[in-house]
């Protein structure tokens, strides 16, 4: 691929080019298993590069060899958004991956669902991006309760769900005692968005449920569903998923 400015070629399609100082991919969409990633390189409406990046993941997920691993895993993939400087990327995922390759790039991440993601990215141009919001528990906690059930684990679910980034505010509502108590520990599970966009966020402890809901800067009841899914997925991985 040459350079749509000066048509210099490019030692890959989409590589920012050196010469004129010109971008050839504004959207980069990442989709990330945990040992195959795809880079996906947008301009003009149309996908002008792919690549593929690999790895072998060590056992034991703790262990310094693993970290190591996808450490060196998420620099590879983090180094070719680098060569495309897009103006967004947009990823979907293996939740660990996208964490490791997050904290090598200084790009938000918009996520991005659907069993083909890039075609998603497509259809969607043009419309605004979700509004991503960094703040923590205390500063997205609001409403007039402010007692949480389930004690530090409860307190841990809620932080999973502030966590995200397009969550805007964490709102604790009454608890109610009347439930069956069929289950012991402390349970989260995030409901069907509403029309806004905005989720709910169950948290059961024992007979004792409270309702929290969540406000997000998804506008519609579709794009508040892809955060529905990714709060349930957050809850699971930290196993407090119903």
């Amino acid at each position: 691929m040459d350079c749509r400015q000066c048509a210099t070629p490019l030692s890959r399609p989409g590589d920012y080019c050196l010469v004129c100082h010109t971008a050839n991919t504004e959207v980069v969409v990442l989709e990330l298993g945990r040992d195959r990633a795809t880079v996906s390189c947008i301009a003009d409406d149309e996908v002008v590069g792919q690549r593929t990046v690999t790895t072998t993941p060590e056992g034991g997920g703790s262990d310094q060899s693993a970290v190591v691993e996808l450490r060196n895993f998420a620099g590879l993939i983090a180094d070719e958004v680098r060569r495309k400087r897009p103006e967004e990327v947009y990823v979907t995922g293996d939740r660990a991956v996208i964490g490791a390759v997050r904290g090598q790039l200084h790009y938000e991440f918009y996520r991005v669902e659907g069993d083909d993601p890039v075609q998603r990215v497509l259809d969607r141009r043009g419309e605004p991006a979700l509004e991503v919001v960094e703040a923590s528990l205390a500063e997205k906690l609001g409403g007039s309760h402010s007692t949480l059930i389930g004690g530090r684990t409860g307190q841990q679910a809620l932080q999973t769900v502030a966590d995200h980034p397009h969550v805007k505010k964490v709102i604790p509502g009454p608890i109610d005692a009347s439930g069956s108590g069929a289950r012991g520990g402390v349970r989260a599970k995030a409901t069907r968005a509403d029309a806004n966009g905005n989720v709910r966020v169950l948290i059961r402890d024992g007979s004792s449920v409270q309702e929290n809901r969540v406000v997000t800067t998804a506008g519609d009841r579709e794009l508040g569903e892809h955060v529905r899914a990714d709060l349930n997925e957050a809850l699971q991985a930290a196993e407090l998923q119903e």
